[in-house]
Formats: structure tokens, C-alpha cells, sequence
């Protein structure tokens, strides 16, 4: 049926034939209309499952391929979400980001829902929100929980932070074993500022036996550690270091510069 109007001859000065011959090429023109839209749908779909049919692909060579896999599983995720057949995934870059430059609302709106999804990364991030009052009012207990479900999870600022927590005693009575006990674990991940720390507990015997070789161990990663940038906590590292070693002999000093050596994260 013609989606116009037929063409009357009403003062017009059209003939039956012209009408005729006008309808006729309204007709076809529809016609035509119409298969190009069969085509646009036909190709539409083709291209949708040519997509969809590669993401599985990258998914299951992700599988396979065990040390590729991360990279092929987001690729197949990215491919997904362009079909439709996902949404696009979210991780805790753009909440850590947010946190770096001082936008805490975005960081907060960010890690929350990623930290109540498990997310290890999103719940440092939370942590130090609550620890700092950053945008929010001042909560330790807060900051404790959450670095404390980051810290399960072997994430090093949860470790660190959760050490600086027992340390401190802040929403958690003051215990230094227990904090020398997190330091550890994110020192062992080779995070500067835990080896630091733990060097301090070694040097003044804090929740740890006193232990001059330990000391300067942690001191001596510390300092190899601790960016460039931040020459402040490297300077503090480095004199720390010389002040232990003063008061070593040299068989002790010996010993934590093999410590240092061979150490290696774990």
C-alpha cells in the first residue's frame, strides 16, 4: 500500500496517464527503500555477532594463554561492552586518579561501589579517604575497616596503612607487634615506606626484637627504594642507615648488606 497520496487531477493538469506513471515510480522507489533496509538490518546483525563471536574468541585464549590472560580477557570484555553484550568494566584506576588530584567527591563516588564489591584497590582507596578526612569527616574506624578488607587481600597500602593504624593506635589499641606484623607483609611486597618503618621498629625494638642487622637491611632497601622525587625519605632512609651502621661491627655489617642483596618480593 503507498505510504502517499495519490496525485489527483483537480486543477492540476495531470493526466491519468501521468498519475499512473507517477505511482508507478512511488512504488518502486519504495520498493527500493525497502531493500535497503533489509540490507542495513542483515549487516547490522552480521557485524554484531561478527563482534560478539570475536570477543569469545579473545575470552577463551585468555584462558588458555595463562600469562596473556588478563590483557585478552579485557579485550574480549572491551568488544563485548561495544556490542552491547556488557557493560563496560570498571576497575580502580580512575578512583586512585581522582584520589592523586585531589578530586575526593569523584574518588569516593568511584571506590565505593568497587570496594563494597571486593575490589582491594577501591578499599586502600576508601581507607585513605576515612583516614585523612579527605571530603568526608575524619574516621578511623572506618579507615580501619577498610584497610583492613584491602590488607586480606595482600594489597600493600592496605598492609602499611593497617601497620600505621596499630602504630598509632588509631581506632585500634596501640599495638606494635601487630603493626610491625603489616609493615612486614607490605615491605615484603617492596613498598618503601614499609621498609622504612620497619627499619624504625628494628632500630628502637618496637614490636620486634632490637636488631641492628635488620635495621640497616630495611634502612639499605628503603633507600634504593624510594623514588627519586621523594628525596626527603630517601635523605631519611640513608642517614638511618648510617646511623645504625655506626654502632655495627663489621661481621654485622657485612651480614645486612648480603641481606639487602639477596632480598627479593615476594
Amino acid at each position: 500500500m503507498s505510504l502517499l497520496p495519490r496525485w489527483r487531477s483537480f486543477g492540476l493538469g495531470r493526466g491519468r496517464a501521468d498519475e499512473a506513471a507517477l505511482e508507478e515510480r512511488v512504488t518502486a522507489l519504495q520498493a527500493a527503500l525497502a531493500t535497503c533496509k533489509e540490507t542495513a538490518h542483515r549487516w547490522a546483525q552480521w557485524r554484531y555477532w561478527l563482534v560478539a563471536t570475536t570477543a569469545v574468541v579473545f575470552l577463551a585464549l585468555g584462558f588458555v594463554l595463562g600469562v596473556y590472560s588478563a590483557p585478552l580477557k579485557q579485550a574480549a570484555v572491551d568488544l563485548a561492552a561495544a556490542v552491547g553484550l556488557a557493560s563496560p568494566s570498571r576497575n580502580a584506576d580512575a578512583a586512585i586518579a581522582a584520589y592523586q588530584n585531589g578530586d575526593y567527591a569523584a574518588a569516593l563516588q568511584l571506590s565505593r561501589p568497587l570496594a563494597d564489591q571486593g575490589d582491594a584497590r577501591a578499599q586502600s582507596t576508601l581507607g585513605l579517604i576515612y583516614y585523612g578526612g579527605r571530603g568526608v569527616p575524619q574516621d578511623d574506624n572506618e579507615a580501619v575497616k577498610w584497610f583492613r578488607r584491602a590488607a586480606d587481600q595482600d594489597d600493600v597500602v592496605g598492609n602499611l596503612y593497617l601497620g600505621v593504624m596499630f602504630a598509632d593506635g588509631r581506632g585500634v589499641p596501640q599495638d606494635y607487634a601487630e603493626a610491625a606484623k603489616w609493615y612486614r607483609l607490605a615491605a615484603n611486597l617492596g613498598d618503601a615506606q614499609a621498609q622504612y618503618n620497619l627499619g624504625l621498629a628494628y632500630a628502637k625494638g618496637e614490636g620486634v626484637f632490637h636488631d641492628k642487622v635488620r635495621a640497616h637491611m630495611w634502612f639499605n632497601l628503603a633507600a634504593a627504594r624510594f623514588p627519586a622525587s621523594d628525596l626527603r625519605s630517601r635523605t631519611a632512609a640513608v642517614r638511618n642507615r648510617d646511623l645504625v651502621a655506626g654502632n655495627m661491627t663489621p661481621e654485622q655489617l657485612a651480614e645486612a648488606q648480603k641481606l639487602a642483596r639477596d632480598w627479593k618480593p615476594k
